[in-house]
């Protein structure tokens, strides 16, 4: 039920661009009226401002579903986010999509829903569904979807593909924008790409990026979720840019959400000196104005979406009001938890160790001739995109025809298997993930959701996948004395359980990963996830084979 009341503090209007001790009346859900007020004590007031919003964010990739994200992320001040259901579509299509908006609809948070454009992302990868032009037209005429979710086949809209073109074109019939992903695109392509009708993008990883696609009319997404963290490469835009940026979060894990949101990128652009004005612009006004969302920004006759902050320096929240409703307060959420019945698509039967083997032989020109080279994917702390190397195949162990890790290069074996149905399993080598015993295997590995496991030993491989097919998806860690699992039954993505208590396990699993296989990445579970994403560059793994982004063809 909508909350009449009134309160005051020191109001932040960021549209006047000042701050001033005022007193605001809620009637019905609704701010009625602000009104400046005379108070000696201003100094002790708390500041009340417009409520967070999260521009891009995949909530799949909490291991949440949308109920329980909404539960954590109140408390940072969060009051809505910018959702785009792409994980989830391409595991259940439709239904997937189906199913976040109607969670999301049982608890007092405003999400807002894309319609995904790339299911799957490539044709050079198995997902477990796809969406036309015809479906993506459906769904853009929903009401509860805002925009176009990123176009990331970039290269369908520089050399128009028909079917990207259309989905395009019925976003732009609907009035509704639509959202950008080109890494690393620059130039006359990066012209012809924003010219298509594509109006913003998360992927920038340099400040000279992004100002030439500012440069162009595009609108900037400063990214930093659990994996990819591009803040201090673009913060410094700001200054002069604020008006054409905002914040997101893209991908979070649960342990990092249940410790902080877009609250925490508000703090950190503070201790950058950038002016808190153009910060709020940022953090709460540009969203809703882009993606024309229902959320209030702080005005008389919106609805009374605010938050109050202890201060304008560490963002301390003290209440989160959604629709007049206080829906977290000191820390405490007070949205409740919802049932929900799991959808699901895994089909693949569990592993053998013969099934993982990486042969030292290939066949040739029409016969079989010894592999002297071996491809490697780096993976890099912090970024999406990969660096493509190649080994003398001295540097790895060899042993009856076979190729195995090397801990003391680093040079572990990565697998991709197809959850799906049973087919030929994926390998390849990849580098920086640090572990020097066990294996650890998710069936979160974007975007086609398949099983994705990097090991020191095929025993321990193969352990750790067959967990997770236990668990019809999962995460899961093995060392030589321990093994731990958190299963995802909600499409082999999310668990349906209380947020807190999936962000304490994923801690200990993270933990387990970190100091007893020694792991030496900050987020080794999120940046696994990654390693099968075809379209950021440079080198991946598909459950089809090793994949070159450059070339957009199989090594």
């Amino acid at each position: 039920m909508a909350s009449s009341f009134k309160t005051e503090g020191n109001l932040v209007d960021v549209w006047k661009k000042e701050i001033y001790p005022a007193e605001i009346i809620v009637e019905n859900g609704k701010i009625k009226s602000i009104t400046r007020i005379n108070h000696s004590t201003n100094s002790l007031f708390n500041y009340i401002l417009p409520g967070f919003v999260d521009s891009h964010v995949h909530v799949e990739s909490s291991m949440l579903v949308p109920s329980e994200f909404a539960r954590l992320a109140v408390v940072h001040g969060s009051v809505g986010s910018v959702n785009d259901p792409h994980e989830i579509a391409n595991v259940c299509g439709l239904e997937g999509v189906e199913f976040m908006i109607e969670n999301g609809k049982k608890v007092n948070f405003k999400f807002n829903f894309g319609a995904p454009s790339c299911v799957p992302a490539t044709i050079f990868e198995t997902a477990g569904a796809a969406l036309k032009s015809d479906a993506v037209k459906k769904l853009l005429e929903k009401d509860e979807i805002k925009y176009l979710s990123e176009m990331m086949n970039f290269p369908g809209v520089l050399f128009k593909d028909d079917e990207v073109l259309k989905k395009i074109k019925y976003a732009h019939e609907l009035n509704k924008p639509v959202d950008g992903h080109a890494p690393g695109l620059r130039g006359e392509d990066a012209k012809k790409y924003i010219e298509a009708g594509i109006s913003t993008d998360h992927e920038c990883f340099t400040d000279a990026e992004a100002l030439d696609k500012l440069k162009y009319g595009m609108k900037i997404l400063i990214r930093e979720g659990s994996a990819a963290k591009n803040f201090e490469a673009l913060i410094n835009l700001m200054h002069e840019h604020y008006e054409n940026m905002m914040f997101c979060s893209d991908d979070k894990h649960p342990d990092s959400l249940a410790v902080g949101h877009i609250n925490q990128l508000c703090s950190r652009a503070v201790a950058k000196g950038i002016d808190i004005f153009k910060i709020l612009q940022a953090a709460c006004i540009n969203p809703v104005l882009h993606y024309k969302l229902d959320i209030g920004l702080l005005r008389e006759g919106d609805d009374a979406d605010f938050i109050v902050a202890e201060d304008l320096i560490n963002f301390k929240i003290k209440q989160t009001y959604i629709n007049g409703e206080l829906v977290a307060e000191n820390g405490k959420s007070f949205i409740q938890s919802v049932p929900v019945i799991a959808i699901n698509n895994f089909h693949c039967a569990e592993i053998t160790k013969d099934q993982i083997q990486f042969s030292l032989q290939r066949w040739g020109h029409h016969e079989q001739e010894n592999i002297e080279q071996v491809h490697v994917i780096e993976a890099l702390e912090g970024q999406l995109i990969t660096n493509k190397l190649i080994y003398p195949i001295t540097d790895f162990n060899v042993e009856d025809g076979c190729i195995y890790s090397n801990t003391e290069k680093d040079l572990l074996k990565m697998v991709v298997v197809n959850r799906y149905f049973n087919a030929p399993i994926a390998k390849t080598f990849i580098k920086n993930f640090g572990l020097q015993e066990g294996a650890i295997a998710s069936s979160v590995a974007h975007d086609s959701h398949n099983i994705v496991a990097v090991g020191v030993d095929d025993l321990s491989l193969t352990r750790a996948i067959n967990l997770v097919i236990q668990q019809k998806g999962g995460v899961s860690a093995v060392s030589i004395n321990n093994e731990k699992v958190l299963g995802l039954p909600v499409a082999g993505l999310m668990s349906a359980d209380d947020g807190y208590k999936v962000a304490g396990a994923y801690t200990a699993i993270d933990k387990m990963v970190k100091q007893e296989l020694k792991s030496t990445l900050v987020a080794p579970f999120m940046t696994l996830s990654f390693m099968a994403l075809l379209v950021i560059p440079h080198l991946k793994l598909s459950d089809m084979g090793l994949f070159d982004g450059d070339t957009f063809s199989f090594v």
